[in-house]
This record gives structure tokens, C-alpha cells and sequence, in this order.
């Protein structure tokens, strides 16, 4: 009997016959909660993830990245084509560039893990959920965002993939889909009454603030610390917010006519692009686009502003992005600062590769790049004028990370079942301390950690004597009355407990976190020290002989040195931060000019 081929955790698609062999595509078929449901199946789990070579994940990262830049011009000369517009590349790179570097990326994993199954003369069953080509155009790129890190979702990519590429190697059988069983796309009232407020403050606030005025959003900096910058720029000061983004329906008609789209394929994977491009471009990029520039030209927002400045708006926020990229086409200065952790020691992130291609200026916490010569240290932005303390008598507080069961973006960190090694490594550590210790831990979790292990249910049956903070609780409260912090993963959560100067152990495996050559040193110099560790029975280990006296630990000068020299290079706290944003400022305007 052959085996029934099955992709996701849509129970759906799964076999009607309880006895057929079954074949999950990967471990994110198998969530933790129906765990009752296939443990009884006779079931094998394609383990051989393409990216389990580490290498191939980088030297494909590279081959995505080149990938991206041959589509994206072509892409959009037909957008300018369609919309009979004339803008630059730069234009098209901040608005369509994030929807289509991540499409890639995540099309090519779930290509590749198809094209690994198939690569022998087996043949399979499989069942399909029968929806229309188009059921899933996601409205705009938050849209994308949420729809690729679902079941139904990749369901209807990986049909599509079979379909178009694998038909002869699947007996394919089409169901209807579950209505109750689907997700309902509905916006609550609450939503859309915050919504119509923000317009509301947003005119009320055109009337003060002059349409040249630096414009601020999604700053990540402090709530005290913007307004004082603003001061010291001579403006009113203001907070803008997101504003929603026109609704337009799909056409089926107009991605009918896509189809013709080329976009030079000359490989497999390139073919598959060519196919599916035209099936899931948001709409706000091909329908909604007419409708996105008239709501741009309405914004009250200002006119001709000095600089435009955000850390995070350029990625999911289209009415942003939209009318940022029509300012840099009359010469406003866009600068990005950086948002978070593995920017400045990750051997790759797609991320850092996109906003410091769109960014006049972009600012780093602390290190720079020479061959980025738009990368400026200043400052971590999201702490500049905090300081929080620690209790020497409390507890500890492990830091838990984690990510959506389906492969979402380029970065230097677990991929596809490694996320069940990363797991492991946090029960290894939790086994190797002493039960007495073990129940001074409070294990923050991710709340993303529910996607592979459960969840609280999880580390309730694996770790009962351990507590758990679901991540609900105030973080800044929950490091101020724990004595130490255990970090797990490369990202944000050092950088800021370091910096703060509060107890910190940190590790994670290296083979799955890879950092640059440049960082190295600085890992290294933490590592000396029992700071960083490569597994987690070391890091067991250092935090068994230093708990009865962590202070002893962690204020003598070789700790201190070590810290504050990665603190400097990686996030900076120096004294004139906000000097210093205000002079990258006026220059980068000044320029402009």
C-alpha cells in the first residue's frame, strides 16, 4: 500500500483509512496538541529537511538574495506598466520589496522539501482541500504575514506546487473544505473604532504640526525619550500611529492576465515563481494599488517633512511604506534604526539586507559595517535613558524564544525540526541543575513556543517543579526581582539585560545560531568569562557555581571588562545618545536640501 502524503496539520488532508501508511512532510504536521490523534497513525516523518545542512542554508540565502534582485526590477517595471506611474526601483523596494523577499524565500523551502520527497520513483496518495487558485490573496503584507505562518494556508501552496510540478507522482483526491473548520478574516469593532479614532487625532493634529516637520513613527525609542528629541530638533512634539490601509477585493480577472508575468525564469524554481507571483501578490500592489495612492495623498500627514524616521513601520505597515517611498522620490531622507537583536553579529538576516538598502541612514546599536558606509552606531535605541536593577536574593528568569512551525525568514537561527533540538537543549539545562534550583527558575516562554511544544501544557508534563510565565508578565518587573537571567537565543533579550548591567548567563548551540567574523572575538571574550556558553550543561554549570554569590561573580573586573566591551560594540548606552540622533538627523536633512 503506498503512503499517504500529508503536509500540514490540516487534519483534513489526512487519510480516511486509519491504517494506511501515512508520510508527514515534517515534524510541523504534528502539533503537540492532537498528539492523540497522530501517534496512532502508522506514520514516518520526512526527517532529511534541506536545511539541515547548515551550508546549503546560507549559500541558498545568497542565491535567494540574488534571486530577489533580478525579479524585483522586472516587477516593477510592470507594476509602473500597470499602474501607469514612473516611479524608481527605490520606490518599489520599499513598498513590494518585504512582500516579495520573504514569498521567495518561503516558496523556495516549500519547494525544495516537495522537490526531497519526490526525488525517488515513489509514488503517493494525497488528499487536497478543493478552494479556488486565489482563496488566499492576501490583502496587504501584515495580511501575508499572518496567512504564511498557517496550516490552511501552506495546504493550498503545497497543492498548488503537486499540482503544477508532482502531479505524476500523487494519486490525488479532492475534498470540500470544512467551512467551520477554515479561518473567518473578520475586523471587531474595537479594531475599527481605534482605527477611525487615530484619523481623527491624525487631522486634529495637522492643524499644529508643520508639513516639515521630522516624522517620527514606530521610533522604537522610549515613550520619554522621543518627545525630548523632537524638543531639541524645534518641533512640536507628536507620536503618529499606523493608519489602516484601503480593503479591495481580489480580481480574478486582472490575475488571469498576470500569468503572462516573466520574469526570465531560467531554473525550476524560478518557473514555480513565474506561476505562483501572480496568485499571491497582495492586492494593495496590483487591485488596490489606485486606491493605496489616493488614501496616501489624503494622509495628514506632513507634506515635504525634513527626514522620516522609524525602526520597525518599513516592514508590515503598506500606507507607510507607500507614502514613505512617494517622499524618498522627491528627496526625503528615510532613516531606520534598528529594532532588535542578530543585526550586528548574525552571520545573515534578510531583514538587515533590506532596510539598509532602502535607508539613507541607518542606525545601528553600537557596531558598523565598512562596507555599508550608510550604517551609523549610535545607540540600543529601545533603552536610551533606562536603567533597570536586579534582585541579588531572587530568583532567576530563563528566557524563552521561539518561532512559527513554518520556515518565514532568512536568518541566522533554528530552521523547520531544529526548533525541537532547541527545545531539548532548555530540558537539558532545566535537568542538570539541582531540584532546589530547578524551582527557583521561572521560565518566560515565547508565545510562539505553543507551535511546536505546547506550550505551558508542555513544560507542565516535561518540567513540573519549574514556574511559568506565559510572557504576559511585565519584563523589566520580572529581571528586578530575579537574581540572574538566563539567556537562550541570539537576538534581543542580551543586549538589553547586559547593557542594564544585570546578571546574565547566556547560550545557545552556535551550529544553529551562526554568528559573523567580526563577532566572534566578542563571543569569545564572553565565553572566557562563563557569560556565554556553547551548550547547555555549561551553562548548567556556571550558573550552579555562581549562584550563592552572583555578585561575586559578576562585578569582578574580568566580567565587567568583557561585558561592558560587548556592551559598546553591540549595544551602546552612551550619555549623548540623543545628541547624537539629533546630529544624523539635521545632517541626513541638511543633505536634502
Amino acid at each position: 500500500m503506498k503512503h499517504h502524503l500529508i503536509t500540514t496539520a490540516d487534519e483534513q488532508t489526512w487519510p480516511e483509512d486509519k491504517n494506511q501508511p501515512v508520510l508527514f512532510l515534517g515534524e510541523w504536521c504534528k502539533l503537540y496538541s492532537r498528539k492523540g490523534n497522530w501517534e496512532k497513525l502508522d506514520s514516518e516523518t520526512h526527517l532529511c529537511h534541506h536545511w539541515n545542512d547548515r551550508d546549503k542554508l546560507y549559500a541558498d540565502y545568497q542565491a535567494m538574495q540574488l534571486i530577489h534582485e533580478k525579479i524585483l526590477p522586472i516587477l516593477a517595471d510592470k507594476l509602473n506598466e500597470i499602474h501607469q506611474v514612473n516611479y524608481s526601483l527605490r520606490y518599489w523596494r520599499i513598498l513590494v520589496g518585504p512582500w516579495l523577499g520573504v514569498f521567495i524565500s518561503v516558496l523556495f523551502d516549500r519547494y525544495s522539501v516537495l522537490k526531497s520527497v519526490f526525488s525517488d520513483d515513489k509514488k503517493y496518495s494525497c488528499t487536497f482541500i478543493k478552494r479556488d487558485d486565489f482563496s488566499f490573496v492576501p490583502h496587504d503584507m501584515r495580511d501575508f504575514e499572518n496567512f504564511k505562518s498557517r496550516d490552511d494556508w501552506n495546504e493550498l501552496i503545497y497543492s498548488q506546487l503537486i499540482t503544477e510540478y508532482w502531479a505524476d507522482k500523487v494519486e490525488a483526491t479532492w475534498v470540500i473544505e470544512n467551512k467551520n473548520h477554515g479561518f473567518k478574516k473578520e475586523t471587531s469593532a474595537k479594531i475599527k473604532r481605534k482605527m477611525r479614532n487615530r484619523k481623527i487625532v491624525a487631522f486634529i493634529k495637522q492643524l499644529y504640526i508643520s508639513n516639515n516637520s521630522y516624522f517620527f513613527i514606530g521610533s522604537y525609542l522610549p515613550s520619554k525619550v522621543q518627545p525630548a528629541l523632537q524638543r531639541r530638533l524645534g518641533q512640536v512634539v507628536n507620536a503618529w500611529r499606523p493608519l489602516p490601509s484601503p480593503t479591495i477585493e481580489h480580481s480574478a480577472d486582472t490575475r488571469e492576465q498576470w500569468k503572462v508575468l516573466d520574469i526570465g525564469a531560467v531554473t525550476d524554481f524560478e518557473r514555480a515563481l513565474q506561476v505562483m507571483i501572480p496568485l499571491h501578490i497582495p492586492t494593495l500592489y496590483l487591485e488596490g494599488y489606485k486606491a493605496l495612492s489616493t488614501a496616501v495623498k489624503k494622509l495628514p500627514w506632513p507634506k515635504n517633512p525634513k527626514a522620516i524616521f522609524t525602526s520597525n513601520s518599513f516592514w508590515l505597515d503598506d500606507m507607510f511604506k507607500a507614502w514613505a517611498a512617494s517622499k524618498t522620490e522627491i528627496g526625503t531622507p528615510l532613516v531606520i534604526g534598528q529594532h532588535g537583536g542578530t543585526y550586528g553579529d548574525g552571520l545573515f538576516f534578510w531583514l538587515k539586507t533590506h532596510e539598509t538598502k532602502i535607508a539613507d541612514k541607518w542606525l545601528s546599536w553600537g557596531w558598523s559595517d565598512e562596507a555599508q558606509k550608510n550604517i551609523i552606531p549610535i545607540a540600543n535605541l529601545r533603552i536610551i535613558g533606562s536603567q533597570v536593577d536586579y534582585n541579588p536574593k531572587g530568583g532567576v528568569v530563563m528566557i524563552e524564544t521561539g518561532m512559527y512551525r513554518y520556515h518565514s525568514l532568512m536568518i541566522s537561527a533554528p530552521v523547520a525540526s531544529q526548533w525541537l533540538d532547541y527545545f531539548n537543549d532548555q530540558q537539558t539545562f532545566l535537568s542538570e541543575l539541582p531540584d532546589a534550583l530547578q524551582q527557583r527558575v521561572l521560565l518566560r516562554l515565547d508565545r510562539r513556543t505553543g507551535e511546536w511544544m505546547g506550550g505551558e501544557r508542555h513544560w507542565h508534563e516535561v518540567m513540573p517543579k519549574v514556574v511559568i510565565d506565559a510572557g504576559v508578565n511585565n519584563m523589566k518587573e520580572t529581571i528586578q526581582n530575579s537574581r540572574l537571567c538566563i539567556v537562550t537565543y541570539d537576538a534581543t533579550a542580551h543586549l538589553e539585560t547586559l547593557a542594564w548591567n544585570v546578571p546574565t548567563i547566556m547560550f545557545w548551540n552556535p551550529e544553529h545560531w551562526e554568528i559573523n567574523e567580526q563577532a566572534k572575538p566578542y563571543f569569545d571574550m564572553l565565553e572566557s568569562v562563563g557569560i556565554f556558553h556553547t551548550t547547555p550543561q555549561g551553562a548548567a554549570q556556571q550558573m550552579i557555581k555562581v549562584w550563592d554569590n552572583v555578585e561575586s561573580w559578576w562585578q569582578s573586573d574580568k566580567v565587567q571588562q568583557a561585558r561592558s566591551t560587548f556592551v559598546a560594540q553591540y549595544s551602546a548606552t552612551p550619555e549623548n545618545a540623543l545628541d547624537l540622533l539629533k546630529e544624523v538627523l539635521v545632517e541626513v536633512a541638511d543633505k536634502a536640501k
